[in-house]
């Protein structure tokens, strides 16, 4: 339509390269990102780290065909001890946290700690939840190699063998600016292979795409000013690239009052008590830092009522 804003940020814009049939995403994030990142004040090893974590979720749930909840978290014992982020299909929106011993990353700092460092060893889990009707699905792996992208490769190799490509980045957009991210991702599917050439052609076909996505630089999956479009043709146009309508990606939390008067009903009345600051419970979110103050009698009447 005429005069219409082409969105560039916080989206996901689905594409498939002509040539070979593949389908794959390109996902940009900017004032979304930010939010998430600097509601915590992170450190900058942690703050890229979660927020690699929060783009390869919402690039990975965006591929999948589901109406629920995937979550991806590690848990290790490094310096970095939990990193998690959800995206919720209904609403298109992802939140993520991090948890962070600070004294063992302040001794990393002059290092140039790799991933192997700040997260140490550990696991990689996926989770979809589709609701109290359907079973909830969970894959764990090994967090493996150098970067979260290797370990989420190590999981779609091990769990899904499915033939997956990915690049991802985040940085600040110059020294002090906000946060920005992206990520390209292709998929080989079983069923995208029917009909068309013989095994070693799609094979070769794969690792030809696989290539084009390797010259993919950080700074162009970051960028505020290239286009995912122009982005997609840089690397594929002599493939043919084939784009469809983009979707938003929104920064959201889930929390509610209610859900966290039922957590605290849930507990014992000691605990309870500990949270008590000037006459009110207090309960901060974890992942959108919105403080909860609630009168301990709706506390009590609560538990009453279970």
């Amino acid at each position: 339509m005429s005069g219409e804003t082409v969105p560039t940020d916080d989206l996901v814009q689905p594409f498939q390269v002509e040539s070979s049939h593949l389908r794959g995403r390109l996902v940009r994030m900017g004032p979304a990102l930010d939010a998430i990142l600097t509601r915590h004040d992170y450190p900058a090893a942690v703050a890229t780290q979660l927020g690699e974590l929060v783009v390869l979720t919402a690039t990975i749930a965006t591929m999948l065909k589901f109406d629920g909840i995937l979550t991806l978290q590690t848990r290790t014992d490094g310096p970095i001890k939990l990193l998690v982020a959800d995206y919720v299909a209904a609403t298109r929106s992802v939140r993520g946290y991090a948890q962070y011993d600070s004294e063992r990353l302040a001794a990393l700092a002059q290092s140039g700690a790799s991933l192997g460092r700040l997260l140490g060893t550990g696991h990689l889990a996926f989770t979809i939840d589709q609701g109290p009707d359907t079973e909830r699905y969970q894959g764990i792996v090994e967090v493996v190699g150098t970067s979260l992208v290797d370990a989420v490769h190590h999981y779609f190799r091990q769990s899904e063998q499915i033939e997956t490509g990915i690049r991802v980045a985040v940085a600040r957009d110059g020294e002090t600016g906000p946060w920005r991210g992206g990520a390209v991702m292709i998929q080989r599917l079983p069923e995208q292979d029917r009909g068309y050439q013989d095994e070693e052609t799609r094979d070769d076909q794969f690792r030809h795409v696989m290539s084009l996505i390797a010259t993919c630089r950080n700074d162009e999956l970051t960028s505020a000013t290239l286009t995912p479009a122009a982005l997609l043709f840089r690397l594929f146009h002599e493939e043919g690239v084939r784009v469809f309508a983009p979707g938003t990606i929104l920064d959201g939390c889930r929390c509610s009052e209610e859900r966290v008067l039922s957590i605290l009903a849930s507990l014992p009345p000691e605990d309870r008590g500990d949270l008590e600051v000037d006459g009110k419970i207090e309960v901060r979110c974890e992942f959108c830092a919105r403080l909860y103050r609630i009168a301990p009698e709706r506390v009590t009447a609560e538990a009453t009522a279970f």
